[in-house]
Formats: structure tokens, sequence, C-alpha cells
């Protein structure tokens, strides 16, 4: 158990197994059954068929021999299915043995049909293979629904009894026996190269509350909190990439401790940030980064009579925010006139986190007491839908997914394990249509969700893995890609625009990753063969996101908008659809090749053959004999000693 390797053996030999093959599995077993001798297709020279138990799926694997039709000396007769006696027969001292039937398909026994009263109404039994063929995958009666991992293994397995099904149908049984997968199961997260990172900061504040992501950022530059008392913020540039100098930095100076921050999505140099002392400032970055530190904010909210939790920026009108606060309020400020606009009430405990719907509507928010809540701020200032949250009371975070269909909530359970659970934005309080657990740790899980693949990656502070989720609008609804594992623990991880994306690469998100001391960028990528084509099934257009759709008193007088889209398609990418079909490659040499494998004698025949050809014919001329030399009579020669001499020299 929990190995990915099956082993077949060899016994016949004076009792000695001999390794005859391996079975490579994609996965760990959870257990292995062998299937019935009865069950096998005789006719393809199948030997054996075990079925692999996996952790979500049970796996036929097919043993053949390279043969073809049936070989006697592959299937002696075995056990039959008739009972020898009864139990009060052996009771009595009786010791029959089974009678062994014959596996040719022309030699089997047809069994008696059972009674009609046990048959069922919709289902047949196969008198061959003694087994249901009724619609459940589990019951195919061939086992070339699913391809063979052997080596030896042919393009497919026919049945002497019942058809082999097609390939859609092999491709239809497997999917439902697997379930859905996703286009991004093989999704891989990198760490870019070093002279993209930022290093050597020090005096980092780590320690920022659970409804802070730790940091933020934006296309332009990064905002970290430092642990210096005035609540410093340090901001770095990321087109300056590198080590950052030991000298003092000039910072922005928010004179309370810092609970949460975040930047303007429509003003890159606009930073808010929330305190302790109940207030919200807004500074103004310098074009090109801080020069000196900043003292004065721009502007400063005030009315919360409590500590700040969470801040949040409106998605598409510019001018407005929403902040949630200790004195279990949600207000909402339109920056433009610096008043307060709207107090929404309704909450009992702490409000773990806030979230807008795509089109800027609605607002979601979870909260300690454990209740899922939606609110239409323009409407009401209580929620219009309420719900069951999340059992555990030590933090959480929602978001909506699927275009506002779903609200996507990570928590805690009662016994205090991570998973996530996802609503019905239309009717929060029928409870969950999905949850999953996803482990055990203190940290509360982040997400961050693309809209345009519809994959949600999520993390928590201190935490070394980061989980990826494609999420679909139908059963199973969350379906699990590959993690990405970073070196050491991280205390914070924020995604840049879409936009910031390679498309050459493949990237669908890129992220900033804080360590103690450096940000670090991550790109996930998704691994594909043409990557010198436009994948245009993963990117379709993204929205403009750094433009307004509306200003903040036209969406609070009950106007509505939406961003406008482009492609991400470079201009000098053919979209992989459009790409030229190519034929298809054979991956494993046909099963003609090992049944004319050729004996050890024919190889010795041909290899002393080859040795002759080289050497050549022993009855050819040598090529000396074809040169053109003197006359015979020309030379005359006699021998005096050691000395040879012409006749026309004198002695």
């Amino acid at each position: 158990k929990a190995n990915s390797k099956l082993v077949a053996f060899n016994t016949e030999q004076a009792g000695k197994a001999m390794d005859m093959c391996h079975c490579l599995t994609d996965t760990s077993t959870r257990g292995v059954a062998v299937v019935p001798k009865l069950a096998l297709d005789v006719m393809s020279c199948e030997v054996m068929r075990v079925l692999q138990l996996t952790d979500s799926c049970i796996v036929p694997i097919s043993y053949q021999v390279p043969r073809k039709e049936f070989h006697e000396d592959l299937y002696p007769d075995t056990v039959g299915t008739t009972p020898a006696m009864s139990a009060v027969e052996w009771w009595g001292g009786g010791n029959k043995q089974v009678e062994k039937v014959s596996l040719h398909p022309d030699k089997r026994p047809k069994p008696k049909a059972p009674p009609a009263k046990q048959t069922p109404a919709k289902k047949d039994l196969d008198p061959a293979r003694g087994c249901s063929t009724s619609s459940s995958p589990l019951s195919t009666p061939s086992s070339s629904a699913v391809p063979s991992r052997s080596p030896s293994t042919t393009s497919g397995l026919s049945s002497g009894f019942l058809p082999s099904p097609s390939p859609s149908q092999s491709t239809k049984t497997i999917q439902g026996l697997l379930g859905p997968t996703s286009k991004f199961r093989h999704i891989q997260g990198a760490v870019m190269h070093r002279n993209t990172h930022i290093t050597n900061m020090r005096g980092l504040n780590l320690t920022t509350p659970g409804e802070c992501d730790g940091f933020c950022v934006n296309r332009e530059r990064v905002a970290v909190p430092l642990a210096i008392s005035g609540g410093q913020i340090a901001i770095f540039e990321r087109s300056q990439p590198g080590r950052v100098p030991d000298t003092a930095l000039p910072t922005i100076q928010n004179s309370v401790n810092v609970v949460d921050f975040c930047w303007d999505p429509f003003d890159t140099q606009r930073l808010a940030v929330a305190g302790d002392d109940a207030k919200i400032r807004l500074w103004r970055v310098p074009k090109g980064g801080l020069t000196e530190t900043l003292t004065e904010p721009e502007l400063i909210l005030q009315g919360h009579t409590e500590k700040i939790y969470s801040i949040k920026f409106h998605p598409l009108a510019s001018g407005l925010l929403v902040s949630s606060s200790y004195d279990l309020t949600v207000r909402l400020w339109n920056l433009d006139s610096r008043e307060q606009v709207k107090l929404l009430s309704g909450h009992e405990d702490q409000i773990f986190g806030m979230a807008w719907s795509p089109d800027g509507k609605l607002l979601a928010t979870v909260c300690k007491d454990g209740k899922v809540r939606i609110y239409d701020p323009r409407k009401s200032t209580t929620p219009i839908q309420e719900g069951p949250g999340p059992e555990g009371p030590r933090g959480a975070r929602v978001v909506w997914v699927c275009g506002g269909k779903y609200v996507l909530v990570s928590g805690f359970d009662s016994r205090s394990e991570r998973g996530l659970y996802l609503y019905s934005a239309d009717s929060l309080s029928s409870g969950t249509i999905a949850t999953t657990q996803v482990d055990v740790s203190p940290s509360t899980l982040i997400p961050f969700y693309d809209p345009d693949t519809s994959v949600v990656i999520l993390t928590g502070k201190g935490d070394t893995r980061v989980h990826i989720y494609e999420i679909v609008p139908e059963e199973p609804y969350l379906i699990e890609c590959s993690s990405f594992n970073s070196p050491e623990p991280h205390k914070g991880l924020v995604f840049l625009p879409k936009t910031e994306c390679n498309v050459r690469d493949v990237e669908i998100a890129v992220g900033l990753l804080l360590t103690k001391a450096s940000i670090e960028p991550v790109a996930f990528r998704v691994p594909r063969v043409k990557k010198e084509f436009f994948q245009d099934d993963i990117y379709s257009d993204t929205a403009v996101w750094w433009e307004p759709a509306l200003t903040a008193s036209a969406w609070l007088s009950g106007s509505n908008g939406q961003h406008k889209k482009i492609s991400l398609k470079p201009k000098d990418m053919t979209p992989v659809s459009e790409a030229p079909k190519e034929a298809p490659v054979r991956k494993y040499l046909p099963s003609s090749v090992y049944l004319e494998e050729k004996t050890d004698e024919q190889k010795k025949e041909e290899l002393l053959s080859a040795m002759v050809a080289k050497l050549g014919n022993m009855d050819d001329p040598l090529p000396q004999e074809s040169f053109q030399g003197v006359d015979e009579d020309e030379w005359v020669s006699k021998c005096d000693g050691n000395r040879w001499m012409d006749e026309s020299q004198p002695e």
C-alpha cells in the first residue's frame, strides 16, 4: 500500500520466483484485487487483470502476452464457478473438488439460467463472464475502456463475447470513473530569476493582523509595513529590483500602528491606510517613488468608534472605499466628497472579511458569529441574505467566483481544519453546495481568484505550500490542481494584475512572495507543447481594470457599469485554435515488432553474414595485382654477397 509499483513474477521453475515485468502507476496504491480468470480477454492473450484502488478511483491494469488468438499453453483449465458440494455434505465428511473448466471460448460450459425472481428487471447476466452488463462503468466487460499499463500491451483488447466499446465510449467511461479534470491540473509555480528580487529588506513587520494580507502591490510599487514605532510603511519601486541599501529609507509615517492598507486600483500613487485609532489615512506617493519621508496624509476619514479591521476599494467606481471595524459596522466612504455615505449593520461579532461582487452591486461579509451575509448597500443597511458560515472562530476570508454566481469562503471547521466552502449567491440560507478540507494549519487561507480562468490560489501567512483549485459551476465544483511549495515559510503572497503575465510562457498568474528579508516574484505557468502559439483556450479577454467604469457619486445614485475588455494576444502570435493540424505521432512500437522478435541463433547468423560481407570474397584479386610495372627481361641481376648489382655495371 502507498506504493506506485506493481511487479509480476513467474514461479514455474522449481518454485523460484523470476521477475517478469514491472508496472509503474501514476498514483499511490491503496489496495489491489485480482480479477477472476473467467473474466479475462483470452482472445487478446490477457493473462492477468488487477484492479488498483487509489485515493479517488479504481483503475484496471491489464497484463498481456504479445501473441494473437487463444493459446492453450497460456490458459490451463481453471476452477469453475459451480460448487462441488453443499455445506451439509462437507460437514458430513465430504472432500470433493470444484470441477475445472476450460477457458477456450468454444469449450466453456454454459451455466444454468438463474431463477426469474432473482434476475433484475434492467440488468442482463453475461453467462460467459458471470458479471452484470449494466450501465455502471465498473461493470464494463472488456478492459479496453482503460488502456493497459504493461509495456507489451497492444493497442486495445477485443472480447470474444461482447464487442469492444468505441474510443468515444471508452473516454466517457474513464471520465465517469475519474470525474472531470482541469486543464490547469499540472500548473507549475516557479520563483523567477534573482535579478527580479528585492533583497536585504530589514525591520519588516511580519505580525500584521489576520484580516490584513501582510503587504500590497500594484503595477508600479510595493508597500510593506515596518516594525518601527509610528506605523511606518516602506515603498519599493518594482522597476528598481535588487539589494536595498543599508542606509535609512524614506517611509510613510502613519503615526499609529497599521492594521490594513491597500492601493487605489485606479490611481497607482494613492495608498489607503487604516490605523488602530479608528481612522483611515490616504497617502499620495510621488512619481518615481519616495525621496523623503511623508508625514502629512492627503486625506483623513474618521467615523468608526473602534479599531478598524479591513478596508477595500470598489472594483468599478472611482473614489469609493468600504471599511469594517470593531464597532461591528461596515461603512462606505466617498473620497471625492470626503465623507461617510453608508453605514451597514447586522453583524454580531468580529468581521473577518469583505468582498465586492464582480459587478460592484453587492457586498459579501463573513463574520465570527458563524454567518455569511450579502448586502445591497444602495438599497438597504441590513443584509438581504444570510447563511451559515464556517464553524471555526479562528478566521475566514470571502471572495466571489464564477461571475458572481457563487461565494467562496475559506475558514475553519469545528476541529480547526482549514477548508473551502462554496455557496450559491442566490440562496445563502440553503448552506454550502460544496466543501473540501484542505489541511491543518493555524493561519487563515487568503484566496486570490482569477476571473478569466476561474482558478483560485490560496495560502496562509507562515505557510510553505500554495494550494490551487479550479472552480466550475457544476459538480464537483472544486477541482484540485497541482500545488506550489516555497523553499521557506512565506509571510504573504499577493498577485499582480493579469496584464503583467507573460503569455509567451503561458503564465496565468504572477505573484510576489514576501519572506523575512526579500520579495520574490513567482510565476504560475501551464505546461503546453505549442508555446509558440497564443493559448486562446486559456486567455480570454481580460478587463481593463485600471480604468474606472463610473464615479462614486454615479454609483451611489443607482448607476451601474462594467469594465471594457481587451485581448492579451500579441500581434505576432497565432492562436492555437488556428494552428495547422499535425498527424499524430505513434508513441509506441507496433505489436508486430514484439511478435517478430528474432531468436539468438537468427541474430548470430545475421552477425556472421554481415562480417563476411564486410571482409569481401577471398577469390577476388588483390588490388596490387592490377598495378602496371617493368617487364622482367629488362632486369637481370645477380647476387654478390649481400650486394645486388646491375649486369651493365663493371665488377
